[in-house]
């Protein structure tokens, strides 16, 4: 019996392995959904426009990482991690199961909902268990989250290469099924070696009274709260199902980023007026401002990846292999981001600290702008690329690789960063809740992101070069607007580094 994983808790292979599958599902069914929703009636797929899958497409990367949020709660207040971990894997295999098998569109619709909870309850779940084995924190727990790291990547390299492979092979909505089993397998190993996780994620943490007293809250209050809602998500489901609520999905998206956007407005004006912060905290929080624009202004972009771009990697780009008589799969296009953050990411960490070595490690604000402009550099890639297809010709795949690895020089400048400093800056008694923002920022530009590929007409070819150089001036822009800010930004910083 294995007893260490790599000089680590055996328990911490246990974790791998269930985010492993979780992103390969995740990831495999993302890499086909808005080529499922686009797809002819006939051919087994919703037949919708582009504008309209795009849309619903962007909802659901919104709703995944908005999910993040009451995911937490119900761990944290009611049934500990491990449970959440647990019921966040049966919805994720049930939801896939109902896009494989659902002949309505409300079915398959149904099912996104409910993947969507799924992952809400065990993506932020899994990575407290891992922080739960290590209570000394410190090196060794940096450590375990690489290894961690290194599954999630590996699950989204692999997802995209099987799951349109089933596909082609076996029908439209076989690849959901086959991500329905691969979790099912994830969730049961999870299942059969939890023995390993010892009292990590056990047990919900205790709910003291308000005002910071010892005294220890029943949890009737917090389960009521539960039901009500899981309630009023389940008459909203069939409202919508039976057509007593019509929904248009562009402008549910439209509705849903004003909403997300004008909440992330509501709370930095909380913040700053009504938190009794410290000069030194208001300092901080301007920069937490900052990034969460960034972060928003990112994501907008590089999560074109699984709509715009997969549609033009469809449609517009020579995937044929002629000597191997092989054409390849759209979704594989997916698995780039993932493989280039595991061939990279050490070169990103190892020149940060050699710049650091001679203080010239670019500050969080620097490297956001960093992000922001590589991101916009891609979409110059991707214009050129457009500009060959509106003179009537495919284009080779290198032009699709050449822009995701770019984008995925932008995330590896953005994301990890970004994650470490909003909980640096933010004071002890908000770091969750900035955790919050964090979530917000990226489900807001996801959200831009679906109405952004919407715009993109498969009937108007020629205005595709423009549109991206318009994604191009925007982003890269800002970007240079954040670099030049930098400066002053890193002095409200206060010393954190």
């Amino acid at each position: 019996m294995i007893k260490t994983f790599f000089g680590h808790p055996r328990g911490l292979a246990t974790l791998f392995l269930t985010e492993m599958w979780e992103r390969f599902t995740f990831y495999g069914m993302r890499a086909v959904l808005i080529l499922f929703l686009v797809a002819t009636v006939a051919s087994g797929g919703l037949g919708l426009d582009d504008k309209t899958a795009a849309a619903i497409y962007g909802l659901y990367n919104a709703g995944v990482y908005l999910a993040a949020l009451p995911g937490g709660w119900v761990a944290d207040r009611l049934i500990g991690a491990q449970r959440a971990v647990m019921l966040g894997g049966l919805a994720i295999t049930a939801g896939n199961l109902l896009l494989a098998i659902s002949t309505s569109p409300g079915g398959f619709y149904i099912g996104l909902v409910v993947i969507i909870i799924g992952v809400g309850l065990l993506k932020p779940n899994v990575s407290a268990i891992v922080a739960g084995l290590y209570p000394e924190g410190g090196a060794r727990l940096d450590s375990a989250f690489t290894i961690f790291y290194i599954g999630i990547n590996i699950g989204g390299a692999l997802g995209p290469l099987v799951i349109p492979l089933a596909q082609i092979y076996f029908g439209l909505r076989a690849g959901f099924g086959v991500g329905a089993v691969f979790m099912i397998l994830g969730v049961a190993q999870f299942y059969f070696t939890r023995k390993y996780l010892g009292d990590s994620g056990v047990h919900p943490a205790p709910i003291h009274a308000a005002g910071g007293a010892k005294t220890l809250v029943p949890r009737s209050k917090e389960w009521l709260r539960l039901w009500i809602g899981v309630g009023a998500l389940i008459l909203g489901l069939a409202a919508v199902n039976f057509g007593w609520i019509p929904v248009n999905p562009l402008g549910l998206a439209r509705g849903a980023a004003y909403i997300i956007g004008g909440t992330g407005v509501l709370y930095f004006a909380y913040y700053f007026l009504f938190a009794d912060l410290t000069p030194e905290e208001r300092k901080r929080g301007v920069v937490l401002l900052a990034l969460f624009c960034g972060c928003a202004l990112f994501f907008s972009g590089f999560e074109q990846a699984g709509s715009s771009m997969n549609l033009f990697a469809e449609r517009y780009t020579d995937r044929t292999i002629g000597w191997l008589h092989f054409v390849i799969p759209t979704g594989w296009f997916q698995s780039f981001n993932s493989v280039f953050i595991v061939l990279f990411a050490p070169f990103f960490a190892w020149i940060w600290i050699a710049l650091a070595r001679h203080n010239l490690n670019p500050s969080a604000p620097a490297k956001f702008a960093l992000g922001v402009m590589l991101m916009g550099s891609g979409f110059l890639v991707m214009a050129a690329a457009a500009a060959i297809v509106a003179h009537g010709s495919r284009v080779l795949p290198y032009w699709l690789i050449m822009t995701y690895l770019l984008h995925t020089f932008g995330e590896l400048c953005l994301s990890p960063v970004g994650l470490s400093y909003y909980t640096k800056l933010a004071p002890k008694r908000f770091v969750g809740q900035m955790m919050g923002m964090w979530f917000l920022a990226t489900s807001l530009g996801n959200l831009v992101a679906g109405l952004i590929a919407g715009e993109f007409d498969a009937n108007n070819v020629a205005a595709m070069p423009g549109q991206y150089l318009r994604i191009v001036y925007f982003s890269v822009g800002v970007g240079a607007v954040l670099l030049v800010l930098s400066r002053p930004l890193k002095k409200l910083m206060g010393g954190v580094q």
